[in-house]
């Protein structure tokens, strides 16, 4: 028969576990996967706050212009036509939907930042009134 492993003693076990042990990894690591820029009042620039709906949108909507240019080639020439019907569709639906994603993207970030304005009109009246 075997003998199981002995579980290590308190005095047996690596300096480097009993840190992990006594460390408080998951509170550190909710702190640091917030970005302070959302918390702070700093003012961002336009950029900073639509770059990613914008590129979205310019990325479906070039890849949709593929498409409908991928999509009339099969008209046009009379090689490779299944290809192209079978590609072109393909481009100019996914190139539509990251379109429509882009562009409903860009309201929400509006109505958000209009909930964080409020939100921190509300915080600096509370303390207004209630820090005197």
């Amino acid at each position: 028969m075997e003998i199981p492993p002995k579980s290590p003693d308190e005095s047996e076990k690596s300096p480097q576990s009993q840190e992990l042990v006594a460390s408080h990894t998951g509170s550190t690591l909710c702190m640091s996967s917030r970005s302070e820029s959302v918390w702070t009042s700093a003012s961002r620039s336009r950029w900073d706050i639509y770059h990613k709906p914008v590129i979205v949108v310019s990325v479906g909507a070039a890849v949709f212009l593929f498409g409908v240019v991928i999509t009339s080639l099969s008209c046009f020439l009379t090689q490779n036509t299944k290809a192209y019907k079978m590609s072109g569709p393909a481009f100019l639906s996914l190139g539509l939907m990251l379109l429509v994603c882009g562009l409903v993207w860009i309201p929400i970030i509006r109505k958000k930042q209009k909930q964080r304005q409020k939100s921190q009109f509300l915080q600096s009246l509370k303390s207004f009134f209630f820090n005197r």
